[in-house]
């Protein structure tokens, strides 16, 4: 994929994204001289790959488990004399260099994180929880640094900030604060870096040496997604790896980052060579979490507001804003998973979440039956394939279920057809009822040129069948006590893609509100590979998979091309992309269009879900993602809150958020879009 390099849209620094690296050199059992040279290469590795910051193990000026070499005063000067070097030779790299040493102040030794940016040493943060149990005796060697606050500190020359009150912070690049702790640090109840978040700090960095044995790998990165996931960080961990003493342990290297709890990378464990894994954190992306979880300023009032405890080192970090790509797997279909186990599960829970929402509403009405619309197409056959499972866990007959399909003027045979069949394969009470004379008649009184011969395919020409086929719904389920089942999904909602009031934008329960049209085919998908029905279920559910998206209101063209959805409102994975991003993330307008050219640019690029067909491995450039966006925000923010303002009942599907009004999306009804659509202005390539 081309990058254009000239404009500030291309950068991450842009974007509220900061490189950060977890680094596993090579140790050298006390060698103050080559530990020094592995930080330098690993830091001059990660300057050529545009790295800000680079968090190194536990102790690696010395290496760790040098035991009581650590007390020695030739071992003490060393590890000054090294530091002072590895300032001296990164003065001319970019990243920040979070390194570990232990270093003596007014007669005690404390196991240290040192910060260094270009030259100068930043501040140094002593360790709090000095481990002292099975194998671990560092109380022998080492103080605690708790309570140490407002201290400084010299060492090779510099009198710096010393302390666990120091948060780091880019004077130039605003999302850019870190904090460092210790490896124990992160296993105490009260980990410093909860505190470190709590006073500001976006990325939370551990020096940890840790040796490994069975099963430790696993806890250290449980430890590492729940304490970015409770003190809403980025969290890079790295631990000490080949070259350390294994005179009774042994070292696996283990280097990780996550997000909000999320994994974003990982080193080789077990590796023979210096290491340096490299992500970019969405600090940008955290500041905003944090706005909207009020949680989380409740936990810093109630710990009296940290910030005005820390000291904040300033820094100039002087960012280039240049195109240096985008270091981190940004999903292109973000309601749906990329990892087959974790699209399974999603499937799984989704897929349940909506049969036990309708199942209790089915019970509460104390309804007879339930009464859907099929038309063949993807949303109407999912919420009936949902309505059969509530039937079999309820231990009630399909037959319950009152399937209907509404031919109207546009419905195609093969639709038709799929409708019929499915229902059939799915043992319902299926029956069909013609809305033509009734639009017709319509159409005439209202004195519509249709009625008179003219082909004039209007939005009420569309809208009469849409009202006609849910206004024959409620009443037969007034007739036949039942409960209408809303087929219309969460992206037809966003977009505003359906007809208010008496239309498919109303039912009795929308289960389909909080599932997006993405995540529907691949629901339809995963019930297919997991056997939810049987064989004919699955062949007609191919099928139907495999049919065109399309309202089918409107008479195919001279051409025989039938109405278009996508064509008419923009390829849904683009729309769904957009969706998630503005409503779960607050997102700009600007940022969301880079994100989706990091996502869609390159059809080669990034994992795609599996049994996506690979006829929909497609790329959408800029200007087809920045048309698509311009149209989204329109209908999103301007035209369409009327219409979700009056949803019916439906349960939340995702954690990726909702558009009931009672619930993820309050807004009002009669808003503007132009903020948002100014902003992508500005913020993109002419």
């Amino acid at each position: 994929m081309a990058k254009t390099k000239a404009h500030p849209f291309h950068s991450i620094h842009t974007h509220g994204l900061i490189r950060v690296g977890a680094c596993t050199p090579r140790a050298s059992v006390g060698d103050t001289a080559a530990n020094a040279g592995e930080t330098i290469a690993l830091a001059q590795q990660g300057d050529v790959r545009h790295a800000d910051l680079l968090v190194f193990p536990e102790l690696n000026i010395t290496s760790y488990a040098i035991d009581d070499l650590h007390m020695q005063t030739a071992q003490q000067a060393a590890t000054e004399s090294a530091i002072a070097t590895v300032a001296a030779e990164t003065a001319t790299l970019r990243p920040v260099l979070v390194i570990g040493a232990a270093l003596p102040r007014n007669g005690r030794l404390y196991n240290c994180a040192v910060v260094i940016a270009r030259g100068r040493i930043l501040g140094v943060v002593p360790k709090v929880f000095l481990p002292n149990y099975r194998e671990y005796y560092e109380k022998r060697w080492f103080a605690s640094g708790t309570g140490l606050t407002g201290l400084d500190i010299t060492i090779a020359g510099q009198t710096v900030p010393f302390g666990t009150d120091l948060l780091f912070a880019a004077r130039d690049l605003a999302p850019f604060i870190f904090h460092a702790e210790i490896c124990e640090d992160y296993w105490a109840p009260t980990p410093p870096s909860t505190m470190g978040a709590l006073a500001g700090a976006l990325i939370c960095c551990n020096l940890s040496a840790s040796n490994i044995v069975v099963g430790k790998a696993r806890e250290r990165s449980l430890l590492c997604a729940s304490q970015s996931a409770r003190a809403m960080c980025g969290y890079v961990f790295a631990a000490s790896g080949p070259g350390e003493s294994t005179t009774d342990l042994a070292w696996d290297g283990q280097a990780t980052i996550h997000e909000l709890g999320e994994l974003i990378a990982s080193s080789t464990r077990f590796g023979r060579e210096a290491e340096l894994v490299i992500a970019d954190v969405d600090a940008g992306r955290i500041a905003q979490e944090r706005m909207r979880v009020g949680t989380f300023n409740d936990s810093a009032d109630l710990a009296g507001h940290p910030e005005t405890r820390f000291r904040q080192i300033g820094f100039d970090h002087l960012p280039d804003f240049a195109d240096v790509g985008l270091v981190r797997d940004i999903r292109r279909f973000p309601f749906v998973p990329n990892m087959p186990a974790l699209l399974d599960e999603d499937c799984y829970e989704a897929f349940n979440i909506q049969v036990e929402g309708l199942l209790k509403r089915f019970e509460a009405a104390r309804a007879e039956t339930l009464v859907i619309g099929v038309s063949g197409g993807l949303d109407s056959t999912h919420a009936l394939i949902v309505a059969a499972k509530v039937m079999d866990r309820l231990g009630l007959p399909r037959d319950r279920i009152l399937g209907f399909t509404m031919p109207g003027f546009a419905t195609s045979d093969g639709t038709k057809a799929n409708a019929w069949a499915l229902m059939r394969a799915l043992g319902i009470t299926a029956d069909e009822i013609d809305i033509r004379p009734a639009a017709r008649q319509m159409l005439t009184d209202m004195g519509h040129p249709f009625a008179d011969g003219e082909p004039t395919y209007d939005i009420t020409f569309e809208n009469v069948q849409a009202g006609l086929r849910t206004d024959y719904l409620f009443r037969l389920a007034n007739q036949r006590g039942g409960l209408v089942v809303g087929t219309g999904d969460l992206s037809e909602l966003a977009l505003g893609w359906c007809t208010y009031g008496v239309g498919d934008q109303m039912s009795h329960y929308g289960v389909n509100a909080g599932v997006p049209k993405t995540l529907i085919q691949f629901l339809i998908r995963w019930c297919i590979r997991t056997d939810q029905y049987d064989p004919a279920t699955d062949s007609i559910l191919e099928a139907i998979l495999a049919t065109e998206i399309s309202p089918e209101l409107v008479p195919a063209g001279a051409d025989g091309a039938i109405q278009s959805t996508e064509a008419r409102i923009g390829p849904y994975a683009l729309n769904d992309f957009f969706l998630h991003y503005v409503v779960r993330h607050g997102m700009a307008p600007s940022k969301i269009a880079f994100l989706a050219l990091q996502a869609w640019g390159d059809v080669e690029q990034g994992r795609w879900p599996r049994d996506f067909p690979a006829a929909g491995h497609v790329a959408y450039d800029l200007p087809t993602i920045r048309g698509w966006l311009e149209k989204f925000l329109v209908r999103f923010f301007a035209t369409s809150q009327f219409k979700r303002s009056a949803l019916p009942n439906g349960p939340k599907v995702s954690s990726a958020g909702a558009l009931s009004p009672r619930g993820d999306w309050r807004a009002p009804s009669d808003g503007t879009a132009r903020i948002w659509l100014e902003e992508l202005a500005r913020g993109l390539p002419l």
